[in-house]
């Protein structure tokens, strides 16, 4: 693979576009991050540069553009992670949204990378109503939305190795809502997965037709967004009173 050095001048040039279509922010002197990720796709559209890279983009090549998104974005993720957020939502909101009659509860993970936020929201929406029975009878939508196509295809699947599903998974959950494909497959629980609807969304872009929300998670927004973005998120989207509830919105953007 040929390495390029990317000038200051191009790294400027392409974190201010980048922000532009994505919101994704990066910081300076965050040049290594391009190269690592982007090195192969230059290699693979033989460009000489990045400039020729950008240029590129900016002639609207869609297919360009959706490839450098699907490199920049970032796809760290684990199951139950940080486990707090869950057991807040099991032991604190869910109890309060009990009262919600007559319509599904709907809950988005904005950013929602290889999907195992979305699905983890729904393990525990699983576990809440086993020790609650009758719960949300009008039913549970999660909404779960990303830029990254790559990673919408694969989370659609409902399919993770080995690998992904020991990151955070306790093997009593695992067994609970994981039937095993072959010796390195695992595929989710069809009640789990049924919950969730993966949608293509860059919140860039407007986000009202995805409609109200009792709850939101968007904490992996916050990896690579600005903080006007998530406050419009909130005020948008959400039932919840913000100033009302500030726990919740901590513990979604913790």
């Amino acid at each position: 693979m040929k390495e390029r050095v990317i000038s200051i001048e191009e790294y400027n040039d392409f974190r201010q576009y980048l922000e532009q279509i994505t919101g994704i922010v990066l910081g300076d002197n965050k040049q290594y991050l391009i190269s690592s990720r982007l090195n192969k796709l230059m290699d693979e559209y033989q460009f000489g540069s990045y400039s020729d890279l950008i240029q590129n983009i900016k002639n609207q090549d869609s297919s360009l553009r959706e490839n450098v998104i699907n490199a920049m974005t970032t796809n760290e993720t684990m199951w139950f992670r940080d486990i707090y957020p869950f057991e807040v939502l099991k032991t604190e909101l869910l109890p309060e949204l009990r009262v919600i009659q007559g319509r599904p509860l709907r809950i988005w993970s904005a950013a929602c990378s290889s999907g195992q936020e979305p699905f983890t929201i729904s393990m525990t929406i699983s576990e809440f109503q086993n020790s609650h029975p009758g719960t949300f009878s009008s039913g549970v939508q999660i909404i779960a939305t990303d830029i990254s196509s790559a990673m919408l295809k694969y989370s659609q699947q409902g399919i993770y190795d080995n690998s992904a599903i020991n990151r955070g998974l306790s093997q009593e959950r695992r067994a609970r809502f994981f039937k095993p494909l072959d010796e390195n497959n695992w595929l989710i629980d069809s009640t789990v997965k049924a919950r969730v609807s993966f949608r293509s969304l860059n919140l860039q872009d407007s986000y009202t037709s995805l409609g109200k929300f009792d709850l939101i998670f968007c904490r992996n927004v916050l990896i690579y967004s600005i903080a006007w973005q998530i406050y419009s998120i909130l005020m948008v989207t959400c039932f919840l009173e913000v100033q009302k509830h500030p726990r919740a919105i901590r513990t979604n953007i913790k």
